[in-house]
């Protein structure tokens, strides 16, 4: 029986609905065995792709499709990071299963794929009604989290067969022009301007990468699957949709540029999106030393790597909000990511001036 606590889809959101006789005509095709008649649901937590849960008789499948209005383009597609996922499978044990794949954009007009529904927790703002973490709890939980990041970081590259996804040397630089690039494709009139922090990590930036590791790209608690029975276990990572070849460290950096901490002042606070605030989790400078230690990886000059998560993230934040405003996207809640965007390049700047 699923528990109280598990994340559960809603109903779909206006403008994002799917047409459900052409979906179901192809999953009964690629998956025989369901039976009964489908109900389409919504999760509302993310962002970018959209994911929605249909479900059959005694059987839960998950969907993700790219945001309506997006252009067909490597940061919404679909098809690769199904290959992502089915290439990690069997190395990493937390990726959910991949069921089917559909290129053809006659059923829903887009690019999308089917996957296993994993039941569990997902951390967001707070924690859910009915669970709590005393401190001990919170610090092993963070642990086991880190754990795993560090474990994607491990695998062998050429041994999963994601050898293709490495560029060679070059990926910090590439990632500091592809960002800055997309910040300035994305500006709208009300955006702050980045430009200070632009200069500052073309300057700051490391000579050579630190290593070519698999890595996630969006590493963080709300896309983390925790087991309801023991919510400090993992039973899942999702939202594969960035993963590729890279620095393990600039990974880290854009984990922690949702690392808020207890003490962080009212601004940051009202960035939070995970529960990184609570007795027990890990400052940032500690998760930085448990990772380095760990690893075995130098993390000197760290607040190149922080700055670099951040303005990623507001670059992000930007894109969708560039969307909001075009129309092309329908959440409400998009309205509020100008001023994260705004809080985002005060942090930025306030790690440049130490």
């Amino acid at each position: 029986m699923a528990s109280s606590l598990n994340d559960q889809p809603s109903t779909v959101r206006g403008g994002e609905e799917l047409d459900l006789a052409r979906l179901d005509a192809y999953l009964r095709q690629a998956l025989p065995a369901l039976q009964g008649s489908p109900r389409l649901r919504q999760f509302r937590g993310g962002a970018s792709n959209l994911t929605y849960q249909i479900d059959y008789a005694g059987r839960s499948l998950v969907l993700r499709r790219p945001p309506f209005g997006a252009r067909h383009g490597s940061a919404h597609d679909m098809l690769r990071e199904a290959a992502v996922m089915r290439a990690l499978a069997p190395v990493y044990r937390d990726v959910p299963q991949v069921l089917a794949v559909c290129d053809d954009d006659a059923v829903l007009g887009c690019p999308f794929y089917v996957m296993q529904r994993i039941d569990g927790i997902i951390l967001r703002r707070e924690l859910p009604a009915g669970l709590s973490l005393g401190a001990a709890q919170a610090r092993r939980l963070c642990l086991n989290v880190l754990d795993r990041l560090l474990e994607l970081h491990a695998i062998d590259v050429h041994a999963a067969g994601l050898a293709a996804l490495d560029r060679g040397d070059g990926y910090v630089r590439r990632q500091v022009d592809g960002w800055s690039e997309r910040w300035r494709r994305a500006h709208t009139d009300d955006a702050p301007s980045f430009e200070p922090v632009l200069a500052w990590l073309q300057a700051r930036q490391p000579a050579r990468d630190g290593a070519h590791c698999v890595i996630h790209n969006d590493f963080r608690f709300d896309n983390v699957v925790l087991e309801a029975a023991d919510p400090l276990r993992i039973v899942g990572v999702l939202d594969w949709e960035m993963a590729t070849v890279g620095d393990p460290l600039m990974d880290l950096g854009n984990a922690l540029a949702y690392w808020i901490e207890a003490d962080d002042d009212a601004a940051l606070q009202a960035m939070r999106r995970q529960p990184t605030h609570l007795p027990g989790m890990l400052r940032r400078d500690e998760v930085v030393a448990y990772y380095a230690e760990r690893s075995g990886r130098a993390a000197a000059d760290f607040d190149f790597y922080q700055v670099q998560g951040l303005f990623r993230l507001a670059v992000i934040a930007q894109q969708i909000y560039q969307r909001w405003r075009a129309g092309d996207a329908r959440n409400p809640e998009f309205a509020t990511l100008a001023p994260l965007v705004a809080g985002l390049q005060r942090r930025c700047l306030a790690l440049i001036d130490g």
